[in-house]
């Protein structure tokens, strides 16, 4: 009976191993077309939060929104929610410098970056939905899509992680 168990334990702890690469090289082949666009570079050099450069957060956002809707099997246009999540923060500048531009960063920022990837991308309406509401509830408007939820949630996740850690709470 033990040895049942135990083949049990480790062949199910061998399968989660293999989706979480599965999902990995998934993750890793829908993103490769974003960041590798040089505009989107740009954004590696300046910080989000605590070390965590925007793209880092971005990764990190694209990839946690990936992972919970992959792990709770929710149902969405993956592509979307990814593009989404990768672009919520283009906006494209030092929001830690002081500049009455940025001054009220946390509550505008969405739009700009909303802007920039409408300008330098063509986006769908859940990609566009993504980016302008991830800042829910500090921006009013709800999230139409359940891609912008988890994209809301999974930013919201990963900025605490990195505010409190001071590093990504994803990376390659």
């Amino acid at each position: 009976m033990y040895n049942f168990f135990y083949i049990s334990y480790h062949n199910s702890k061998r399968d989660s191993e293999k989706l979480k690469i599965n999902m990995r090289n998934e993750f890793i082949k829908l993103i490769q077309p974003i960041v590798e666009n040089e505009k989107v570079k740009r954004m590696d050099k300046y910080i989000q939060h605590g070390n965590t450069s925007c793209l880092e957060h971005c990764v990190a956002v694209a990839y946690v929104s990936f992972y919970l809707a992959k792990k709770f099997h929710i149902h969405c246009d993956y592509n979307s929610l990814i593009r989404g999540a990768l672009l919520h923060d283009y906006f494209l500048y030092d929001w830690h410098k002081k500049d009455n531009s940025h001054k009220w960063h946390g509550f505008h920022h969405a739009k700009k970056a909303l802007a920039n990837a409408t300008r330098d991308f063509d986006l769908n309406p859940i990609e566009m939905d993504i980016i302008e509401k991830h800042m829910f509830p500090l921006n009013i408007s709800l999230p139409k899509y359940k891609e912008s939820y988890i994209v809301t949630l999974a930013d919201k996740y990963c900025s605490f992680y990195e505010t409190l850690c001071g590093t990504a709470c994803f990376s390659f």
